[in-house]
């Protein structure tokens, strides 16, 4: 086990970097790691089929992942695409490649509508991770392509149940064939308890995880929260697939109940490095899974078929893309997007052995056309991508970033006193505002008055990045302490640049700290309130109220001077006393100096115009 795991991470270690310099995408990489070493290259590695099972689980977090961006009113939103665009997709390229298969082909009838079926579905991995790899999957393409996979895996389950149908075996060697849980109760009972889990899956995310996920965040121990993570997507898989139902709709539905929960952008950055290993491990099974010798004895039928696989699928998406509307400057890329064949054509094809609806060779021929069309996708995609670069039309491929969405991201790190205000006043101006803190009873609270708050510590990467922080304009970080907010500092500029920064200084120590690190916005937690207390005490003393709002103004102009010289100082104890004593002392004259020529101004003015002198005053 660990000469193969070796294997596999340093195949990937090689060829997905290169691929990545060569503009080729990381999923390309992984395949072609994976036909390196492959048993027809290298044969660094034999049959890929218990692999591929364990690296399937990659899709299955995938769609939790996918799920935890998707609130349910958005899902709702998508209504119409998922069942009408997804649906027609599906029976009409299963029916176009039946027709072909049965009439052209020759086969019998349950041999075409199965490879019809299993070739009508699209590849979730592939497609969604090529699309958010080149930020196309928010476009419109994206969401259709994304509404067409979501119904593909909704219709897994009456197409494994259809499958034994197609048997050419006796009905108790059908009835052997299916190992799931529920295999011999009958149909109604089988939707009821397909129902029923649905049902818990939603009740159970709702109502009974996030207590759960309070208790363990109190812990304050983050491979405990892990070990949960992993273990609500594992146990949602294992039930599904006990009662014969798709693994990753049933993580995809629990992500997508908790999509409003404080803990989502937690479960995101503990869940999507595992999700990263296991697709990649994917993609280098379906690499090493291709039959070289198989291709060559009969590279001409086989090209063939891909190159027919790609252009039936492309022809009927393309149709489908006009009556929907999707945007017309999009329909190629929706078209290239699902024109191959899926990772869930493996398992149907293995069940098509196991039930002899294929003979051994139709099904590697099959198997063969799945995984070189898979391969394509990403070439296609690339091209397609640099055909857009190069394009000379004035028209764009896309809508300007400002037509799609308008950016207005802030994402708030501490959400305590201090960071409450600025969130306050930044969602009055109509910012989306998203919003960290590390602390569960201040969430709760937080949460009972109808703010939007995540638990997580804004110092780890991978909880920035979920909360959006390579589309954000703003980070604001409201924390009060000075050692996490100069971690998070370091953390936002190393890997978001282009990100504005925004920060609460704890003390004038800590003040000195973000000018060496060159912070340009930053303001100390009490000292503008410390100030207006001060100028509302001058006012007490009758101070005339314009005078002691100058003087209010002259005394912060001087200190933020005085920080920014002292800050070159601080740290030898000798130079910075003297510095700031001078400083003290020079404030003191400044403010004497003021107030001298204020009194000047207002006897040679009262002298000639009383009124006259009032207003120049109050100017």
């Amino acid at each position: 086990m660990l000469t193969l795991a070796l294997i596999y991470l340093g195949a990937a270690l090689i060829a997905v970097p290169i691929a990545k310099r060569l503009g080729l995408g990381s999923v390309l990489g992984y395949l072609i790691a994976g036909i390196l070493i492959g048993p027809f290259v290298l044969s660094l590695v034999g049959d890929q089929t218990e692999v591929m099972h364990f690296a399937e689980f990659g899709v299955v977090m995938m769609l939790f992942l996918i799920g935890l961006e998707l609130q349910p009113s958005r899902l709702w939103t998508l209504r119409h695409s998922i069942v009408g665009l997804g649906g027609l997709q599906v029976l009409l390229s299963t029916g176009a490649i039946f027709a072909i298969t049965y009439y052209g082909l020759g086969l019998a009838w349950q041999s075409a509508l199965a490879i019809g079926l299993m070739l009508a579905l699209s590849s979730t991995a592939i497609v969604i991770q090529s699309l958010e790899e080149k930020g196309w999957l928010k476009l419109d393409a994206g969401q259709n392509s994304f509404s067409v996979l979501l119904f593909q895996d909704i219709a897994v389950i009456p197409i494994l149940a259809l499958m034994p149908l197609l048997s050419f075996l006796p009905a108790s060697a059908v009835d052997g064939s299916n190992h799931s849980l529920v295999s011999d109760w009958s149909a109604m009972g089988k939707v009821g308890i397909s129902i029923a889990v649905i049902v818990t899956i939603i009740l159970a995310g709702k109502y009974i995880s996030t207590p759960i996920f309070r208790y363990i965040s109190q812990t304050h121990m983050r491979e405990i929260f892990t070990v949960f993570a992993l273990f609500l997507v594992i146990a949602i898989a294992l039930l599904m697939q006990t009662v014969g139902l798709s693994p990753a709709l049933g993580t995809f539905l629990a992500g997508v109940v908790l999509a409003e929960s404080e803990f989502r952008h937690e479960l995101e950055a503990d869940i999507e490095p595992f999700k990263g290993l296991l697709l990649g491990l994917f993609f280098v099974t379906v690499g090493a899974s291709i039959d070289f010798g198989l291709l060559a004895e009969n590279s001409l039928l086989i090209l063939l078929l891909v190159v027919g696989l790609v252009a039936i699928k492309g022809l009927v998406l393309y149709g489908l893309a006009h009556l929907f509307s999707i945007n017309s400057r999009q329909r190629l890329l929706f078209t290239l997007a699902l024109a191959q064949g899926g990772e869930f054509a493996f398992v149907l094809l293995s069940l098509s052995r196991e039930l002899s609806i294929l003979s051994s060779q139709e099904a590697n021929i099959v198997t063969l056309v799945v995984a070189l069309s898979m391969v394509i996708t990403p070439l296609l995609l690339m091209v397609y991508d640099r055909a857009q670069k190069f394009q000379k039309s004035s028209a764009p491929a896309f809508d300007k970033p400002e037509e799609i969405e308008a950016s207005r991201h802030v994402i708030i790190a501490g959400y305590g006193r201090f960071g409450q205000v600025i969130g306050r006043l930044l969602k009055a101006q109509g910012y989306e505002v998203s919003v960290l803190d590390h602390s569960p009873s201040q969430i709760d609270l937080l949460r009972r008055f109808g703010n939007k708050v995540f638990y997580g510590d804004a110092a780890r990467k991978e909880l920035l990045e979920a909360a959006g922080a390579n589309s954000a304009d703003l980070l604001v970080i409201a924390i009060d302490d000075p050692h996490k907010t100069i971690e998070i500092i370091d953390i936002a500029r190393k890997h978001y640049p282009n990100l504005k920064l925004a920060v609460r200084a704890r003390d004038r120590r800590h003040a000195y700290e973000l000018i060496r690190m060159k912070v340009g916005t930053f303001n100390r937690e009490t000292f503008d309130s410390a100030l207006v207390l001060a100028v509302e005490s001058l006012k007490l003393l009758r101070n005339d109220d314009i005078d002691a709002e100058r003087a209010g103004r002259l005394f912060r102009e001087h200190d933020v001077e005085s920080m920014n010289l002292l800050a070159e100082l601080w740290g030898d104890d000798h130079s910075y006393g003297v510095a700031i004593k001078q400083r003290m002392d020079d404030l003191t004259q400044v403010l004497a100096q003021d107030t001298e020529a204020q009194d000047m101004f207002n006897t040679c003015d009262s002298t000639r115009d009383p009124n006259k002198a009032n207003e120049a005053k109050e100017g």
